[in-house]
């Protein structure tokens, strides 16, 4: 391989990048726009459910209860009703989405000690959303009941029971979007490289320049590489940004090496890339190697990663489909990188399979436009 050749054919697809500036706008919009978006409408926090409440009670005991629900961040107690109807009408209108119901005996038998039964109606509709809530009211219910407890302890023995104190490591604030923003960033190469490499050579193709590049010296390796160096430098500004806008927009995090983000990204960017190419060489047209690109790049990494929905919460047979989604590896690394802060000495595993999965890309766009050529 000569370097002058493979200078040439980076340059030619620089040229021509520069001139099509509208895929250069979007290839650093798109990132922008899916950061954003994801960002600030993907969350999988539930906060200030709206809430309605039946008070039969109508005592200290149960404003204290509903206190504890209205002063929590997780439910917003707008709604105050006198009966079933009522709350089953703002259920249906979806004006609610728990309603609590507490017995007019509530301070009667929490002051004596006994059991007393609080009904939370909650909106199933969403099963995701209506399972957070009611782990919510359970939660809130739990810490009513052990202040009880504590104060009956105290008046018996002159002590408290024992408290529990957890504490969530490496994301103690619980947010979502510290998980999400890392997994953006993969979500965000796969898209780049399916709507710029995939039609290079395609479009080489349909416009009859690929004859005359035929005709001249240059080899294989220099066209290929020649082909993807532009796209690869575009993939990194688009990684850049992203790191940029989860920590500095949405406080995301970074406790890992920057070298090594990088370094991990440029090896999935390359794999990545190398697919669009594939695709690119394989179809010859524009049009159907950019949708195929996109269905088996972006749809495994949004739906097979792990990047929105646990990989342990899938049936056997998909779990095993994704171990050959390249962007599972990538975002464990991602999430290590960002929130654990840990290296290769933990992460080594899944950057060697993500370096195979790059350098099997390689080789076959290699073999397959040699293929060509020679055919």
């Amino acid at each position: 391989m000569k370097l002058q050749r493979f200078i040439a054919v980076a340059r030619k697809e620089s040229i021509h990048v520069v001139r099509d500036w509208r895929s250069l706008v979007l290839a650093i919009a798109i990132p922008m726009l899916l950061i954003a978006l994801f960002g600030y409408a993907l969350t999988m926090d539930l906060k200030q459910v709206p809430t309605a409440v039946w008070d039969q009670s109508q005592t200290a005991q149960s404003r204290e209860l509903i206190s504890l629900f209205d002063g929590s961040a997780y439910f917003s107690v707008d709604h105050y009703s006198q009966g079933y109807r009522e709350l089953t009408d703002m259920l249906d209108a979806g004006t609610i989405m728990v309603a609590l119901v507490i017995p007019a005996d509530f301070a009667d038998r929490s002051r004596a000690g006994h059991p007393v039964e609080i009904q939370a109606l909650i909106d199933g509709t969403d099963a995701n959303n209506a399972t957070l809530a009611t782990g919510y009211v359970n939660a809130i219910s739990q810490i009513y009941s052990g202040r009880l407890q504590a104060g009956a302890s105290v008046r018996l023995a002159g002590t408290g029971p024992v408290s529990l104190e957890p504490r969530a490591w490496y994301n103690p604030d619980m947010e979502s979007r510290n998980v999400i923003i890392p997994g953006i960033i993969a979500l965000v190469m796969v898209v780049i490289a399916a709507m710029l490499t995939s039609v290079t050579m395609a479009r080489e193709w349909e416009t009859g320049t690929m004859e005359q590049l035929i005709s001249t010296p240059i080899q294989v390796p220099e066209l290929v590489l020649g082909k993807v160096v532009p796209y690869f430098v575009i993939g990194l500004a688009d990684v850049a940004i992203a790191v940029a806008m989860g920590y500095w927009i949405f406080n995301v995090p970074l406790r890992g090496s920057t070298g090594l983000l990088f370094l991990s990204a440029s090896v999935f960017l390359t794999g990545a890339l190398f697919l669009g190419l594939l695709l690119s060489i394989v179809l010859k047209t524009q049009v159907l190697a950019n949708q195929i690109a996109l269905f088996t790049g972006y749809l495994p990494t949004l739906l097979l990663s792990g990047f929105v929905f646990g990989i342990y919460n899938m049936p056997a047979a998909i779990q095993a489909i994704t171990y050959i989604v390249p962007a599972r590896y990538f975002i464990a690394l991602l999430r290590g990188i960002f929130l654990k802060g840990i290296g290769l000495e933990v992460l080594g595993l899944n950057a060697a399979l993500l370096a195979i999965y790059a350098a099997v890309m390689v080789f076959l766009s290699h073999r397959k436009m040699k293929l060509k050529l020679e055919g």
